[in-house]
């Protein structure tokens, strides 16, 4: 009697619903654990650069160029002599910090402007998303280009830069769920109680919301250490001789086929942190949305 008594019992819901959602389906999606790895990782690297790097990625030695990677220096030199791995550690700490920067611009502007236009609607909306829609008319990496032209290769403008090309696609995808969101009970309750438009933006709309807008964020922060490193490459990136990823490439290209290390070594990095979030991002979008899962 007791046993059934207590199989018919309501289990217990977990005290933080979204974390345990993200998990399990973390669980399901077994290479989402890849991408946190990978991203945690490489944190990791950037963060830890002085106390791992074994040479000052600054630090020139003529007679050490264009060395293939040994023992003193894992992944060769460069023209300058100038140790790869550790310009590579060093390049990581560039490309997270212009991308995480960046991403949370954006998404701090990008998820206001869409609250606004699909909390008022009307002209507003309209006039706010077709604005939007002419920055999405651009692609991506040429709006960069021309805004990093304009303003100057410095961290600071390609920050803002990057952040710009990203803020019309965190504003479409708050919009839409904000439409949703505002038609439901515990909105009229609110404003039958009296609270402001702030209020409810802030404290019932914003946090339905974040979610969706925190899987677009992980998506974008890979798009934008790719712009990052595209923009480096063509030379509208950190100016030289701080080490990115991108620039070294483009250092590298010359040298190509006598020395393949130096374009080899920041493309795999590349490769690796971009594709680890892109399924990071698959994995919390599963979580968000479970009917997605397998929607590739």
């Amino acid at each position: 009697m007791s046993l059934s008594v207590h199989n018919a019992l309501p289990a217990t819901p977990p005290r933080w619903p979204w974390l345990h959602n993200t998990i399990r389906a973390f669980n399901a999606n077994k290479t989402s654990w890849l991408g946190l790895v990978i991203f945690v990782m490489v944190t990791l690297l950037a963060v830890l650069a002085p106390w791992i790097a074994p040479h000052d990625p600054l630090e020139q030695n003529v007679f050490a160029k264009l060395k293939e990677p040994f023992e003193n220096y894992y992944l060769g030199t460069d023209y300058y002599g100038r140790d790869i791995f550790s310009r590579l550690l060093y390049g990581a700490q560039i490309s997270l910090v212009i991308g995480i920067a960046s991403t949370v611009l954006a998404l701090v502007i990008g998820s206001i402007i869409g609250i606004l236009a699909g909390w008022y609607g009307g002209r507003f909306d309209i006039i706010i998303m077709q604005t939007m829609d002419m920055l999405l008319a651009f692609p991506s990496l040429i709006l960069g280009l021309i805004l990093v032209a304009m303003l100057g290769p410095s961290m600071t403008n390609i920050i803002l830069a990057i952040a710009l090309t990203s803020i019309p696609s965190f504003a479409r995808i708050a919009r839409a769920p904000t439409i949703s969101v505002k038609q439901r009970e515990f909105i009229d309750a609110g404003r039958a109680l009296g609270f402001s438009d702030t209020r409810l933006m802030v404290g019932h709309i914003l946090p339905n919301i974040f979610p969706e807008i925190l899987v677009m964020g992980s998506m974008w922060l890979a798009n934008a250490i790719r712009t990052e490193a595209s923009l480096a490459f063509i030379g509208l990136g950190v100016k030289p001789p701080i080490p990115t990823w991108g620039g070294m490439i483009r250092e590298g290209f010359e040298n190509i086929l006598d020395s393949y290390w130096l374009v080899l070594s920041p493309s795999i990095a590349i490769l690796v942190v971009v594709f680890g979030l892109n399924i990071l991002g698959d994995g919390l979008r599963d979580a968000i949305d479970p009917k997605l899962k397998g929607e590739r």
